[in-house]
């Protein structure tokens, strides 16, 4: 398994330059491999490994996905934003959320990696909802469960590039960052509230 560090720059283009959002400098564009911006700053926001999934067998995909380029869209948190959560008239509605895209090249598991990505899946989820006893496949006849492991097609991305989107009103003032995250917070989207308050420190950060 290849696995690395996620590191991710915050930036906005206005008036045809790109400025940085948290040294507040403005940075370069370098065209190589493609549009991409020099010297901001970035920050590491976590790990990855290879990206697994399981396809139907019965998806057309399953047939055309072995050696080829995949691109996998996970959106993360969203929420609608009112210009009363900034405490301002003078603003329109929004949408804040969170995107990534994953782009690599896909390749077919074998039937242990499968069932060992069942197994993982399984676990994480059993134990997110707190299931008690959890689901295993050891309650399952060996027959019946590998009946259905046949019914589904295992993938393996070797992701190659990263594309985050992330909309969390990091252009505007500290104060509004903090107010619209409140308000969302009270709404019930603690996950996006919590994304913008890691933004929030990041920003009151010295440069």
């Amino acid at each position: 398994m290849r696995s690395g560090s996620i590191r991710v720059a915050y930036f906005e283009i206005y008036k045809e330059s790109v400025r940085c959002l948290f040294t507040k400098r403005d940075v370069r564009l370098r065209e190589k491999d493609g549009a991409t911006v020099a010297d901001a700053a970035k920050i590491e926001v976590g790990t990855y490994a290879e990206f697994v999934c399981a396809l139907a067998r019965g998806n057309a995909l399953t047939r055309h996905f072995d050696g080829a380029t995949a691109l996998a869209v996970v959106q993360g948190p969203d929420a609608y934003v009112s210009p009363g959560d900034y405490g301002r008239d003078d603003y329109v509605p929004t949408w804040n959320y969170v995107a990534v895209e994953m782009e690599g090249a896909a390749k077919r598991t074998d039937r242990d990696a499968l069932v060992a990505l069942v197994d993982d899946l399984s676990a994480m989820h059993e134990a997110r909802i707190n299931a008690n006893p959890p689901w295993t496949r050891a309650k399952m006849d060996a027959g019946q469960f590998g009946r259905m492991v046949d019914a589904i097609v295992g993938f393996e991305i070797d992701v190659a590039a990263w594309r985050p989107t992330i909309k969390l009103a990091q252009n505007k003032p500290t104060g509004e960052i903090a107010a619209v995250r409140d308000a969302l917070s009270a709404r019930g989207h603690g996950a996006l509230a919590q994304l913008m308050n890691h933004l929030t420190v990041l920003k009151d950060e010295p440069q």
